[in-house]
């Protein structure tokens, strides 16, 4: 038995259907900033901006909440409202709309493109802190749970794009995601040519389709998604990873960083400590994780085992006969996708390693811009005091042109 593995089931009854992560209240350092404390509402209006709350429903049946920041501080876009940009801001795995909001507004993306005049929508896909609700089923419920970004690509993503357009009435929407978002923007409008036609640009943050040359920890529970065996340490629900599998990943990674150090959302994504405001660490801790499901994290772990863009494994031929008509489960065609693409990607990304990033690259047809931010890491995108500079007026530029 690997020492690995002799770790994990050393682990087992610490991670089992009753672990749970920690509050904020047992985290060191959360005590002074007031904004630990708010949801993504408070964070958007405790800075002086407008926020809207939109539900929708999938085809499948789950709620999205989708906060909406209609127009910036003072309402300064002079143009005509019909040609007000619309953009769509999609968190990466584990995150939720708050990853765009929880820097100063100087310093988020979605309070500078308001401030600028744009329409801004912030997306939660299901099983997140805002979208745990169903028509049907509980949160406590198994069923609750089956789900990948196989379903945040095929459901999420075009009910909250149609939404959008019917609420707003404007034609297209630019779509801005980070990692999972861009990861289920390429399986999204490459398989659903109708909900592409519906997507002005798709500007793609730290992005993610094939995650076979990944350096982050993650890589080290790919070897239990064989076999669906993290459903054997995790159980069928929601993934909540606890202290003690934190501490096991971050010795990978972490060094003098005992607050990120425990939060599985930095330790798998990669944090540079010396590229953020470091007043601000305590209130990213205490926001993220936000929750996903631990099939969305065994069809992540397949993605690294088998370094391909393919839908989840079911773990048999007979099972994916049942659900695909074929018993390996189907690629995803990114190279099929008509959407005008603009990459953004880090040097020293280790989520969405540059190898990963020139695959896709090599597969999309309509890149319209691509840049490569060679110092950045994977979470900079949404963290970082350079990202004005560096990205985020330029993403200004884009939705703006």
């Amino acid at each position: 038995m690997s020492i690995v593995l002799i770790v994990i089931v050393y682990l087992i009854p610490v991670l089992g259907g009753t672990m749970s992560t920690r509050t904020q209240a047992e985290v060191p350092g959360l005590t002074a900033d007031p904004e630990i404390y708010m949801n993504t509402t408070e964070l958007i209006t405790s800075k002086g901006f407008p926020c809207e709350n939109h539900y929708v429903t999938t085809e499948d049946g789950f709620i999205l909440n989708m906060q909406r920041i209609p127009h910036g501080r003072r309402e300064n876009y002079t143009g005509a409202v019909s040609a007000k940009p619309t953009v769509l801001l999609q968190h990466g795995l584990l995150g939720s709309s708050n990853n765009f909001v929880l820097n100063p507004a100087n310093e988020s993306l979605a309070f500078i493109l308001a401030d600028a005049g744009a329409d801004v929508w912030l997306g939660n896909v299901r099983g997140n802190t805002y979208s745990r609700s169903h028509k049907t089923l509980k949160p406590s419920d198994r069923k609750f749970w089956e789900w990948s970004f196989d379903e945040m690509a095929k459901y999420d993503l075009p009910a909250m794009i149609d939404y959008i357009v019917q609420t707003t009435g404007q034609p297209q929407v630019h779509y801005v995601g980070h990692s999972q978002g861009t990861l289920i923007g390429f399986a999204g409008f490459s398989q659903n040519k109708t909900l592409g036609q519906l997507v002005k640009t798709f500007i793609a943050l730290a992005p993610v389709a094939t995650v076979g040359h990944i350096k982050s920890p993650l890589r080290l529970l790919a070897p239990f998604s064989k076999g669906l065996k993290l459903f054997d340490l995790f159980g069928h629900g929601e993934f909540e990873p606890s202290t003690n599998l934190t501490k096991w990943l971050a010795k990978d990674v972490c060094k003098g960083l005992p607050l990120l150090c425990e939060d599985f959302f930095f330790v798998i994504s990669g944090f540079d400590y010396a590229t953020v405001n470091k007043t601000r660490v305590p209130v990213y801790v205490a926001h993220t994780p936000s929750g996903t499901s631990v099939q969305n994290m065994i069809h992540f772990g397949q993605e690294v085992n088998g370094d391909q863009f393919v839908m989840y494994d079911f773990g048999s031929a007979s099972a994916n006969m049942a659900h695909y008509g074929q018993a390996t489960p189907p690629a995803y065609r990114p190279d099929d996708m008509d959407v005008p693409v603009v990459l953004f990607s880090g040097g020293k990304d280790f989520l969405a390693d540059p190898d990963d990033v020139t695959w896709i690259r090599s597969q999309l047809k309509n890149i319209v811009g691509d840049h490569v931010i060679p110092h950045w890491e994977h979470l900079d995108f949404i963290f970082a005091l350079d990202a004005p500079s560096l990205c985020y007026n330029e993403i200004k530029r884009l939705v703006f042109s």
